[in-house]
């Protein structure tokens, strides 16, 4: 027996010496190998492929994130504390052993099997390095066996606090945050020098799953996790029990900023409007000063809120979306649609969704005849109409009512959105008159040719539609939806770009945009929106509703704000006893009250017209602006002014 074991050993120690030798030299090799592709530590530090996007707000506040979001850092540099929850959580061995802690990795499974859960990573700092520098997220063998060479070239030509450095930079932290500078702006609003114990053990805490324990996902998820690594900074000596016991009792919160969420649809609107070299696929670090108000997102939200909870009835899927705007055309506040807890969230129906505008666009109408010189007091007749179309026959317009006032004033008409006085107004006018003052105020989808467009068959978006109304209360200067201030470099300031909004120019005269203000305040007095009256404070606005009801509309605006609102269906159900002057228009009133209150009234800029002299009978005493050389005239103008600039 003796003989036999000698024999066996020799044989295992023969071939286990050559297998040493062999996998002493492939690991040199591989040690080589990796050293010679590392450049300088400062050159590793930033790892992204592209850079990051910081949005702030009208108050100069951070509001939302987009990109790789990162801000170099060093171990040096950073909070004590945060250094010792990442040593303590990943690697506690990390300052004595030379890149593969093999008693560390026993050590963590041990841990991990009493725990139930994955409490302490295998690998070593230096070897998760490794892995962000050279290999995928696989878990195989081959790449942890690959690991091994690459962690020893870094510990042979780095100190630890450059391992640790890379580290703390190019680690993925959730929520779009690629290092711990960028995750502790993001979660808590401070910088990585600064954050606490519990803020630290909950950053630490993410390492395993970012994802899954990121505090804007789950916060209570997130806090318990943190509570674990607490407990090792204590049993490991970096925190006192007065300390531990402290981190427990006070878990980090998010900032206010993260924690609101507020903006993420304007934020997406604004970086798929900016430009795409400088917003989507920046290489720098940008900052994005927006026009978002954060107090009147909260306000819109609230309105909304408050009529789906209180006047619709529970569990409805109707869709709703609020777009709010000064008068320049800042775009303050929006709302995409209505969480209804399904995979649509990143469909945004203010700003593509194209639905047919109904009798929002008569506003567009009774403008065009004001700029071509008729007053509000004109008199056009409600009655039965039947226009010959070519190409599609006769066709006749319905009331809504069904029903026909006779003679009735221009005011009357839009305060009561009646249609065939508004077919009549068109066509008098001249439908190419009335296409280009639409166009001219900012509706840049299609509009149709037929008699029909004065009804609003044609689709547009609600912040297209918002957007013109605000050229209305701008006093007739065209005032484009814009969302951005400046565009410029986050590590020093300087510019890159200036603000998107469009230099003014005048499409109604002043006479023409106060008289039709003052049409629309009628429309909540005494019209189809008085549901939308804010009381003392001056209002206008005016109600839409296509055909089947299946899209309802209010869009208005006091002298601070223009405010639109649409409800629907996505699938184009048609709404059952909701019409814009009804829902909508609660809507619009909750939003304004919460968004004006406490501010001031504003005069709105409207001209109160003054009834015209009598007119002597004709044979079509109720037609305004009709003749031939009105049409030739309106087209001349509106190709003139594609060429020149309307004026």
């Amino acid at each position: 027996m003796r003989g036999i074991f000698r024999k066996t050993f020799r044989v295992f120690w023969w071939v286990g010496l050559r297998v040493a030798i062999v996998g002493a030299l492939a690991l040199a090799v591989g040690v080589a190998y990796y050293s010679a592709r590392l450049p300088p530590a400062e050159e590793l530090l930033d790892g992204r492929d592209e850079g990051s996007v910081t949005l702030i707000d009208a108050n100069g506040d951070v509001f939302a994130w987009r990109g790789q979001q990162m801000g170099l850092i060093r171990a040096d540099e950073v909070s004590p504390h945060l250094v010792n929850a990442i040593v303590a959580t990943e690697d506690r061995r990390f300052y004595w052993h030379f890149g593969v802690d093999l008693r560390g990795t026993l050590r963590a499974l041990l841990v991990n099997l009493r725990a139930g859960t994955s409490v302490q990573g295998g690998s070593s700092i230096t070897q998760q390095v490794a892995k962000l520098l050279y290999f995928d997220n696989n878990r195989t063998l081959e790449r942890k066996i690959k690991e091994i060479p690459a962690a020893l070239a870094l510990e042979l030509k780095f100190s630890k606090n450059e391992i640790l450095s890379i580290y703390l930079n190019r680690a993925y932290l959730g929520a779009g945050a690629t290092g711990f500078e960028a995750a502790a702006q993001r979660y808590f609003g401070k910088s990585a020098a600064e954050v606490n114990p519990a803020e630290a053990a909950m950053l630490a805490g993410l390492l395993r799953a970012p994802s899954k324990f990121a505090p804007t996902n789950n916060l209570d998820r997130s806090q318990r996790r943190a509570e674990v690594i607490v407990g090792l900074m204590e049993e490991q000596g970096y925190l006192t029990a007065r300390q531990a016991a402290e981190a427990r009792a006070h878990p980090a919160v998010l900032s206010r900023a993260a924690a609101a969420r507020a903006g993420g649809e304007f934020a997406d609107w604004v970086m798929s409007s900016g430009p795409d070299f400088l917003t989507r696929s920046t290489t720098e670090d940008v900052e994005v000063l927006t026009t978002f108000d954060p107090r009147v997102q909260r306000a819109a939200e609230a309105g909304l809120r408050h009529v789906f909870e209180n006047k619709v009835k529970e569990g409805s899927n109707a869709q709703a979306a609020v777009v709010v705007l000064s008068r320049d055309g800042a775009v303050r506040a929006m709302i995409g649609g209505r969480d209804l807890g399904g995979s649509d969230g990143e469909f945004n129906r203010a700003t593509q969704a194209r639905r047919q505008t109904g009798s929002l666009f008569k506003t567009f109408v009774f403008a065009a005849a004001l700029q071509a010189g008729a007053n509000p007091f004109d008199p056009v007749l409600d009655a039965p109409l039947t226009l010959n179309v070519p190409g599609s026959g006769p066709w006749s317009p319905q009331n809504y009512s069904r029903e026909y006032l006779g003679q009735i004033t221009l005011a009357d008409a839009l305060a009561k959105s009646i249609n065939t006085a508004t077919v009549r107004v068109s066509e008098a006018t001249g439908r190419a008159r009335v296409r280009a003052v639409a166009e001219d105020l900012g509706v840049t989808s299609p509009i149709a040719d037929g008699p029909a467009l004065a009804l609003g068959t044609s689709e547009a978006t609600l912040l297209e539609m918002t957007g013109a109304y605000a050229g209305i209360l701008n006093g007739g200067v065209r005032a484009l939806p814009h969302g951005m201030r400046e565009i410029r470099l986050k590590s020093d300031g300087g510019q890159l770009m200036a603000g998107d909004g469009a230099a003014p120019r005048r499409v109604l005269d002043e006479r023409a945009a106060g008289q039709l203000t003052w049409m629309m305040t009628q429309v909540i007095e005494r019209g189809t929106g008085t549901r939308a009256s804010l009381g003392e404070r001056p209002a206008a606005g005016k109600t839409g509703t296509t055909q089947a009801a299946r899209d309802a509309w209010f869009i208005g605006f006091t002298g601070d704000y223009v405010t639109g609102v649409w409800m629907g269906y996505d699938d184009n159900t048609p709404l059952r006893g909701v019409t814009g002057g009804g829902l909508p228009a609660e809507i619009w009133r909750e939003t304004m009250l919460r968004i004006e209150d406490g501010m001031p009234t504003r005069p709105l800029p409207m001209i109160v017209p003054t009834p015209p002299v009598a007119r002597q009978p004709g044979p079509n005493p109720v037609e305004v602006v009709q003749n031939v050389g009105d049409a030739v005239e309106s087209v001349f103008k509106s190709v003139l002014g594609g060429l020149f600039g309307r004026n």
